[in-house]
């Protein structure tokens, strides 16, 4: 077993002011309550650290960053709920074609720029999950393909809990911080 050391318990336990997932609900409130668990989780995780520690590199080969994951979060928030189900032709904020990873690998401007960023992401995210349908169709361009909303929510907690995980490491190897 790996000792947590007890001030970083402390601290995190604290931290915690993410609500409960509820055990019963509407299939949208439940979607919408694991969805935005995983955004607190997230945000939690990075919660109190500087840019230099946001910007904190995994270990090599990986070239994963708090920072980084933070970019590739708006984008992704951006890509699934804007893009795609909407059909918006607006351009990607850490994305282009000539430049497809720019979101991990670009990290120069300011932490609180991409939080300002992800927050925007996010907000319009949930306006647009609250004004449709789970059945809504948007179009999967890549494939040409048509997606539900209720199929992109899903994929976006996947999306999170999986990046939650990297960040679980990452935040681990910064200030031995863990558990959140």
């Amino acid at each position: 077993m790996v000792h947590i050391p007890e001030e970083n318990y402390a601290q995190t336990v604290t931290d915690d002011t993410r609500p409960p997932v509820p055990y019963t609900g509407s299939e949208r409130d439940l979607l919408i309550a694991f969805l935005d668990h995983h955004r607190q989780t997230f945000e939690l995780k990075c919660r109190g650290l500087d840019q230099a520690q946001m910007s904190t590199m995994a270990v090599p080969p990986s070239g994963l960053s708090l920072h980084g994951l933070l970019r590739h979060l708006a984008g992704t928030e951006q890509w699934w709920f804007s893009t795609q189900f909407l059909g918006s032709d607006e351009p990607m904020i850490y994305y282009s074609d000539d430049d497809p990873d720019q979101d991990f690998e670009h990290l120069d401007g300011p932490v609180e720029e991409a939080w300002a960023a992800w927050h925007e992401q996010v907000a319009r995210s949930r306006e647009i999950v609250a004004a449709a349908s789970l059945d809504d169709e948007g179009t999967v361009l890549r494939h040409d393909l048509p997606v539900s909303l209720r199929r992109i929510m899903i994929h976006m907690i996947v999306e999170y809990a999986r990046h939650n995980g990297h960040a679980d490491l990452l935040r681990e190897r910064i200030d031995g911080a863990t558990g959140m």
